[in-house]
C-alpha cells in the first residue's frame, strides 16, 4: 500500500519557519494504529489524515495525531490541511464550496476560510469548533515547577493559571516578562505528576508585549504528547484570544491580536487571532495565518 504525503510550514510566509505539518491527503483504508505509527515516524508535532466526510455537505473528515496520541482538535493542522487540499490534485476530500471548507473532527465541525493574495491561496483561517470553556484554576507553583521558572514570574493580576479550551484543554498562564518566557523549560516529570493528558494537553505561557510586531508572545509545552515545545499552537491561541476577550470589561467587543510563537526555538510563527463577545459572552473565536509548501513523497506500507 502506497500513501502520498506532503509537508507544509504553517503560520509563516517562508520555508523552515512556523510549525511543520505532514498531511496524508487520502488516508482511506488506514487503521487508527497505522495513523499513530505514521505520525510517530514523522515525529512532527502533528500529522493529519484525510478521509471522506460522513456528511456529503462537508469537505472531509480529518484525524489529527501527535507522535503519541490522537487529538480532538488542533489549530495548525487544520490551517495546513486546508491549504494542502486547496491545491491537491487527488485526495479523499470533496471539492471545497468556494473559499470555504468544513472539516469533521472529534471535537466537532471546523469551518475554514481560505486566505488569498489575488488568485493565489496563501493560508487559511478557522473558527473554533467549540465555544470557550474555562475550567479549574491551577496552582501557580505547579505551573512554575513544570516550566522551570519562579512562581513570582507568573502574573496573576488578570487571572490565575487556568485550564481553558475551544476544543482542546490547555493550561494558560500569563508571565510578567519576556525574560521569564525565554527562560522557561518543560519538566516532563512535573507534567506527569500534576498534568496528565486527560486533564490538559499542555501549558501555554504568554506575555503581552508590543515587540517584534506582535501583541502577544507565547510558548507551548506538551511533553506528554511527545512535543517538548510546539512552534505554533492554533488550538491554544484560539482559546487564549477568547480568554482575553472574556477578561475584558466590555460586554460587547471584537478583539484582534497578532500572536507570535516559536521565536525561542528558531521557528518564528505568526498568527492572527480574533474573538467576538456579545452581552458578556464570547460567542466565536478565530485563528489564521499563512502556509508554505515544503516537501512531498510517498509512504510504502508492508
Amino acid at each position: 500500500m502506497q500513501l502520498n504525503f506532503v509537508t507544509v510550514d504553517v503560520f509563516t510566509d517562508r520555508q523552515f519557519g512556523g510549525n511543520p505539518l505532514a498531511v496524508v491527503p487520502n488516508a482511506r483504508g488506514l487503521t487508527a494504529a497505522q495513523m499513530q505509527a505514521i505520525a510517530a515516524e514523522f515525529n512532527l508535532s502533528e500529522t493529519t489524515f484525510v478521509l471522506p466526510p460522513q456528511d456529503a455537505a462537508h469537505t472531509a473528515q480529518v484525524r489529527i495525531f501527535t507522535p503519541r496520541a490522537e487529538l480532538p482538535f488542533a489549530g495548525h493542522p487544520n490551517v495546513g490541511t486546508a491549504f494542502v487540499l486547496a491545491g491537491a490534485s487527488a485526495s479523499a476530500a470533496r471539492p471545497a464550496a468556494g473559499d470555504t471548507m468544513m472539516f469533521e473532527e472529534k471535537a466537532g465541525l471546523v469551518r475554514i476560510e481560505l486566505l488569498k493574495a489575488g488568485p493565489r491561496i496563501t493560508g487559511a483561517r478557522l473558527a473554533a469548533p467549540q465555544p470557550l470553556a474555562i475550567g479549574e484554576d491551577m496552582a501557580p507553583g505547579i505551573v512554575a515547577a513544570a516550566c522551570a521558572i519562579a512562581a513570582d514570574d507568573i502574573d496573576t493580576r488578570a487571572h490565575r493559571p487556568c485550564i481553558a479550551s475551544c476544543g482542546t484543554p490547555v493550561v494558560f498562564a500569563e508571565l510578567k516578562s519576556r525574560a521569564a518566557l525565554a527562560a522557561a523549560t518543560p519538566r516532563a516529570e512535573i507534567f506527569a505528576e500534576h498534568l496528565p493528558t486527560t486533564k490538559a494537553g499542555g501549558i501555554h505561557l504568554y506575555v503581552q508585549t508590543g515587540s517584534a510586531g506582535a501583541d502577544i508572545e507565547t510558548r507551548m509545552f506538551a511533553p506528554l504528547h511527545g512535543i517538548t515545545e510546539d512552534p505554533a499552537t492554533g488550538s491554544a491561541n484560539v482559546a487564549l484570544i477568547g480568554l482575553l476577550a472574556k477578561l475584558r470589561p466590555e460586554r460587547d467587543l471584537t478583539l484582534n491580536k497578532t500572536i507570535s510563537q516559536g521565536v525561542d526555538m528558531g521557528r518564528p510563527s505568526r498568527m492572527q487571532a480574533s474573538a467576538e463577545k456579545r452581552d458578556g459572552v464570547v460567542i466565536a473565536t478565530y485563528i489564521g495565518g499563512a502556509c508554505v509548501s515544503v516537501m512531498s513523497g510517498a509512504i510504502t506500507l508492508d
